[in-house]
């Protein structure tokens, strides 16, 4: 059965993600790379859901069918998604926010066990660069409240809460995404939907477990 993927096109980089499957997305300087990149990390994504939802990575990118191509921007140059696919722009209930919640869960679970079985320093990149785990971790929780921002939740206040705070806003405001519908930003300014709040949140939340998985087994 074909793999709907989409391709976000920047002029240095290109990601892809399975519309489905929030998290799965990698990115290369090529769409062929990036595609790759995402079949190589299917086993990976894979163990991040085993017991939460069923998922079977495939076996070569001929299962891949790509149905959107977006123009990227200095967002996705600079390596991190930025436009959302048409997709995104779907009808949401609560059959749908149950299956979520258990992707982002399942997503959190990996990122926690990623950085509590560090053991040492994280290997540095290659100019000496990169953070430790603390600061990985810091990082991850304050995106999240910036992205629940972005459906509507009220943050005001949560710069001292605890990682769990974060994550019960997160789920409270895609909850309300569903139940009530996400307001407009000040001024008309543009929000996210709800769809595209899962796969940036989850893709951002995996991206740094994988990060840390890969920085501490090199430093090993």
């Amino acid at each position: 059965m074909p793999v709907e993927i989409y391709l976000e096109v920047g002029a240095k980089r290109v990601f892809a993600g399975a519309l489905d499957w929030p998290g799965w997305s990698r990115s290369a300087r090529h769409e062929e790379e990036a595609l790759e990149a995402l079949l190589a990390y299917g086993p990976r994504y894979t163990g991040v859901l085993k017991g939460s939802v069923r998922f079977t990575p495939p076996a070569k990118t001929s299962t891949f069918e790509i149905v959107e191509r977006l123009k990227g921007d200095a967002t996705t140059d600079f390596g991190a998604p930025s436009i959302a696919p048409k997709a995104d722009a779907r009808s949401i209930d609560r059959r749908w926010a149950a299956r979520q919640e258990k992707i982002l869960r399942a997503c959190w679970k990996a990122f926690d066990r990623a950085a509590e079985n560090v053991t040492g320093p994280l290997e540095k990149g290659p100019r000496g660069g990169g953070r430790e785990v603390a600061a990985i971790v810091a990082h991850v929780v304050g995106a999240e409240a910036s992205y629940a921002r972005m459906i509507g939740a009220d943050t005001k206040g949560v710069d001292d809460a605890t990682r769990d705070e974060e994550r019960a806003l997160v789920l409270s405001s895609l909850e309300g995404a569903v139940t009530e519908g996400i307001p407009a930003g000040p001024r008309g300014g543009r929000r996210w939907s709800a769809p595209y709040f899962v796969r940036r949140a989850a893709w951002h939340v995996l991206d740094h477990a994988w990060e840390i998985e890969d920085r501490s087994s090199a430093s090993e």
